[in-house]
């Protein structure tokens, strides 16, 4: 092989070649490698490059970003936002033009000259990035950097920006470039949550993109290079410095003139935040709120989908619900003899339920179920746990009604006498006695037990209802199913605090019970309706029974374990029941009026005792008087109504029968054992036709004969009964708590005159029985012993 092929001979080069044919073979191999390298290297990356650019259905998605969900109260007001991105979109008209210039003057001046990539900034980019050693500047067009929040990441790397300006060549192909502007301005993060414009221009200072000036305009552009840096929130004199620069590229562009320039230089940064990103209220029932949006409509169209809900919450109820709960926590917590820290002092672990003292309120309108206020603990932010609608607890003698509601659908009236209440239960574990510190009379009628919360009669009640009639009554109530036990009468069984207010809710709205909800409807963007709540109610209660259970759940706020409402202040026709359950444990009470049940409770998470001896009546009625009194300010006293087949009937207390004249004059020894005269008799009510027919035996006048033997020695005076078997208020009840007006009325007439003067003596008015007790009884004579009569008294009447 002297000679190539084309029969010259080689160099030296080529001889040196032609000496090695082995090396010669491993270089052309080499080189072949290097360009089938550079070459599969060439099409991977033009494969990248193409698959990382949009399809058409993409680029047609340029426009979809998350949106927040927007929360809006009982007048329709926003109050709540949820969202991924706090994002409000808005078109471009509703932009103010000075932030448009602003945008374009301070991140693409050339934007309106070029197809998407601009060339000479680029190449000045690049120069510039020589210099420095670094990657500084980009030379992004604004198209760009929508090519890169919608498809790209944010790594500065030279590969992305390739990638990012074919995307912005096939977005200048698809969108005109005023869209493409407000998918920019709607888009750009701007610092501090706030994604888009609108956002940033109400979080930063409470006004609409629309409405913006020249120096916020220009404050508001310079966020977007660097929004954690020059945030007015975070460092205000940066903020300025920045916004100035814009002002001065606003200057360079023709954007603004000089003066405008020099006045928008000058002027103060006022802040206002209209987003109320911190919400210092409302938080459980937001969260309530969002738990069943997501169990509707998934978290991802929650988040990110802008949907318009519009819920039953009462902002102000609401605020002031929270801070009287706080209030009245706080309170007890300084009472001697509390012994548990006061949350004052507690230092709060992460992820670790707190050991302070906590409470729940829940206050709906019975008549639609539509929950106007929920106070789920004293801090969300330390308890996510929401103690009205999670926590299930004992509800003591809060349970009561139930049973004498299931009782008064079964024929029974609140003036039937429950008798041998020392009697004992036989249970599987023996006899059963429940204590019982509010009464020791061995029979009594069913207005008095549950007025004083006597537990024997509540006991002895329910084995006369029926256990499984108990406990479907309260199954169809939504209470869930209650443990088939006797003490389930005193609230054995466990119930959440919003299910047992609006159990309660059953009795304000004539028997039916309306299921509580917050969400009234949720709309789409576009104002389609996409849920609505459709009313569920159920009549679990006849009219009748209801009226019945009210008028005796008024006498426990007017004179029973309730009183303190009274005391408190709460001056409207109201009815409800407190419940303490074992050790002091739990406090609730449940009350309502006709337009508002609330329920408050209080406890702690780990069950203890609260306070020694701390009542529901103590700790409990006040919280919820208080309020009650927010939650009704302005409404007018409406009474009860009573329905039709309810009758009134004057009986005495102690036999429960038909009162005649001696049940107006009654000696009761009183604790301290005096003794006064009171009277037993007041109009009691009931189904027409379950009436008593009988009168009263034991206070019926003596015969001709049985006189003249007690003139002759054999004394006939009534022996006096106790306070207890008297079925009196308290002594321990001030007399001086005020009344509310009448809470009874009769659907189409007044009450008869002889049903209203025995109404000032029944349990709501037994002051009066105190009044007429001070007058000395008066001695009688030969004749008045014989007939029965007071001398010069024959043709009286006692006072009624």
């Amino acid at each position: 092989m002297g000679r190539w092929l084309g029969g010259q001979r080689p160099g030296r080069v080529g001889q040196w070649l032609l000496s090695r044919p082995r090396g010669l073979a491993w270089g052309l191999a080499a080189v072949s490698l290097v360009a089938w390298t550079a070459f599969a290297a060439a099409v991977w990356f033009a494969w990248d490059i193409r698959q990382s650019l949009p399809d058409r259905r993409a680029l047609s998605s340029v426009g979809d970003m998350a949106q927040s969900t927007t929360l809006y109260d009982q007048a329709d007001q926003p109050v709540f936002t949820i969202f991924k991105e706090q994002r409000i979109e808005v078109p471009l008209d509703k932009m103010a033009r000075t932030v448009r210039d602003a945008v374009v003057s301070v991140e693409d001046q050339r934007f309106y000259a070029h197809n998407g990539v601009d060339l000479v900034r680029i190449g000045a980019a690049v120069v510039a990035n020589a210099k420095s050693g670094t990657r500084g500047q980009g030379g992004s067009t604004i198209t760009q950097q929508l090519a890169r929040m919608s498809f790209l990441n944010r790594r500065k790397t030279y590969t992305r920006k390739i990638k990012e300006a074919f995307a912005a060549l096939l977005i200048e192909r698809t969108y005109s470039k005023d869209e493409i502007l407000a998918l920019y301005l709607n888009k750009a993060y701007f610092g501090d949550g706030y994604h888009g414009v609108e956002a940033a221009s109400l979080g930063f200072f409470g006004k609409h993109a629309s409405e913006l000036d020249v120096p916020e305009a220009a404050l508001i552009a310079g966020l977007i290079q660097s929004p954690s840096a020059y945030a007015p929130t975070i460092n205000r004199e940066k903020a300025i410095a920045r916004r100035n620069i814009v002002l001065y590229m606003m200057l360079e562009n023709k954007a603004i003139d000089r003066p405008t320039y020099e006045r928008a230089r000058r002027a103060r940064v006022r802040l206002e935040n209209r987003l109320r990103r911190d919400e210092p209220y409302g938080l459980y029932f937001k969260e309530a709120v969002r738990r069943e949006l997501v169990d509707r409509f998934g978290w991802l169209r929650v988040s990110e989908g802008g949907l318009k809900v519009f819920t039953t919450i009462a902002p102000e109820l609401q605020q002031q619900a929270e801070a009287i709960v706080e209030r009245r926590l706080a309170e007890i917590e300084k009472r001697r003899g509390y012994r548990h820290t006061p949350r004052a002092t507690i230092k709060i672990d992460e992820d670790v339920a707190p050991a302070y003292l906590q409470a729940a309120v829940v206050v709906l309108d019975p008549r639609t179920g539509a929950v106007r206020a929920q106070v789920g603990g004293r801090n969300f932010r330390e308890s996510r746990f929401n103690r009205a609608v999670q926590a299930r607890r004992q509800s003591g003698s809060a349970f009561k009604p139930i049973v004498y509601a299931a009782a008064i659908e079964q024929g029974q009236s609140p003036g039937s006498l429950v008798t041998n209440l020392n009697d004992p239960i036989n249970t599987p574990q023996g006899a059963y006695v429940p204590e019982d510190e509010h009464s020791s009379a061995n029979s009594m009628t069913l207005r008095t037990a549950l007025r004083t919360s006597s537990n024997r009669a509540a006991v002895q009640l329910l084995r006369t209802v029926g256990i499984p009639e108990a406990v479907k009554t309260a199954q169809s109530l939504s209470l869930g199913r209650m443990p088939a036990v006797p003490s389930m009468a005193l609230g054995a069984g466990e119930v959440t605090l919003q299910s047992l207010t609006a159990a309660y809710g059953a009795f304000a709205a004539a028997g039916v019970m309306h299921e509580p909800y917050l969400i009234r409807r949720v709309e789409d963007q576009d104002g389609n309706v996409l849920y609505a709540t459709e009313a569920k109610e159920q009549r679990v209660f006849s009219e009748q029974t209801a009226f019945l259970v009210t008028s005796m759940l008024a006498d426990v706020i007017n004179s029973g374990t309730g009183w303190r409402a009274r005391a408190e202040g709460f001056r409207l026709p109201a009815a409800g029941k407190t419940g303490t359950t074992n050790d002091y444990h739990d406090v609730w009470f449940v009350g309502y009026t006709p337009s508002t049940v609330t329920g408050v409770w209080m406890g702690f998470d780990q069950p203890r005792e609260i306070i020694s001896n701390g009542y529901a009546g103590e700790l409990a009625d006040p919280l919820w008087s208080n309020v009650m009194a927010v939650a009704t300010d302005g409404h007018k006293p409406e009474p009860f109504k009573r329905p039709t087949g309810v009758v009134g009937v004057e009986i005495c207390r102690i036999t429960g029968k038909r009162s005649v004249d001696g049940c107006t004059k009654v000696p009761v020894e009183s604790d301290d054992g005096s003794v006064e005269i009171r009277s037993m008799a007041y109009t009691e009510y009931y189904r027409r036709g379950t009436e008593p027919q009988g009168s009263c035996e034991e206070h019926e006048g003596t015969n001709f004969l049985e006189r003249l033997a007690g003139f002759f020695g054999k004394d006939n005076d009534l022996k006096p009964v106790s306070a207890a078997e008297a079925g009196l208020p308290a002594a321990t009840i001030p007399r001086d708590v005020p009344a509310p007006p009448t809470t009874t009325a009769d659907e189409d007439a007044p009450p008869r005159a002889d049903e209203a003067k025995a109404a000032a003596r029944s349990d709501d008015g037994d002051r009066d029985g105190k009044a007429r007790a001070a007058e000395p009884e008066k001695k009688r004579g030969f004749w008045g012993k014989l007939f029965g009569r007071r001398d010069k008294d024959t043709d009286k009447k006692p006072t009624p």
